[in-house]
């Protein structure tokens, strides 16, 4: 079987090796030290990385995630690039696959298109079927902020409803740009956009996200 986060993470930890330390990413107010702490974080500090989701910890995950942004660039990337120990969660096969791809994915093209002349990568069918089967999955949990009745369509018709509600909007793309998409970074995916314009311009401007 495939394991599309190991290959991911080599995405992620060679698009930050390219773009260097200070580089901007899509990450509001992040470079890409910050980011790969962020990685690292999630991964090796689980009595931390709760503040992700949870506002209480907060304070605790940026004072950790700022002592792993304060080491050395390369050892950050090795960190990135190697993985937690195999006693982590994240370090099981089923777990890493389960949690890490569209993180990974995601991760990798925010550094990749916050400089200009990015063009999408060509990826593994395989790879498009699993962003697709989790952007489908997650549709209404990440588009449950939407301003409009909103649809996610791949090229060869197949649907996900992400909001019910009218107008409609229709987000077409390939399953990779429709992650982006629906990931908050709808100014940095390829994506074409049918519906009445005022709720066009909405969604193009709406939070989403986990």
């Amino acid at each position: 079987m495939p394991t599309y986060a190991r290959t991911e993470r080599a995405h992620l930890a060679q698009a930050l090796t390219e773009a260097g330390p200070d580089a901007p990413t899509l990450c509001q107010g992040w470079t890409a030290r910050d980011l790969a702490a962020h990685v690292v974080v999630r991964e090796r500090r689980v009595d931390a990385a709760g503040g992700i989701l949870v506002k209480a910890l907060a304070p605790r995950l940026e004072r950790v995630q700022a002592e792993f942004a304060a080491r050395p660039w390369e050892e950050l990337l090795d960190m990135v690039a190697s993985g937690p120990s195999r006693r982590s969660l994240f370090g099981l096969a089923s777990v890493d696959e389960a949690a890490n791809v569209v993180e990974f994915f995601v991760h990798c093209e925010d550094v990749r298109r916050a400089k200009g002349g990015w063009e999408p990568r060509v990826l593994d069918a395989g790879l498009s079927e699993v962003l697709w089967k989790r952007a489908s999955g997650l549709a209404r949990l990440m588009g449950r902020r939407a301003p409009a009745g909103l649809v996610l369509r791949r090229p060869d018709g197949q649907t996900a409803v992400a909001h019910k509600g009218a107008p409609v909007v229709t987000v077409t793309a390939q399953p990779a740009e429709l992650v982006m998409f629906m990931s908050g970074r709808q100014g940095h995916a390829v994506v074409a956009m049918d519906g009445p314009d005022d709720a066009v311009t909405a969604v193009r401007n709406a939070k989403f996200g986990l």
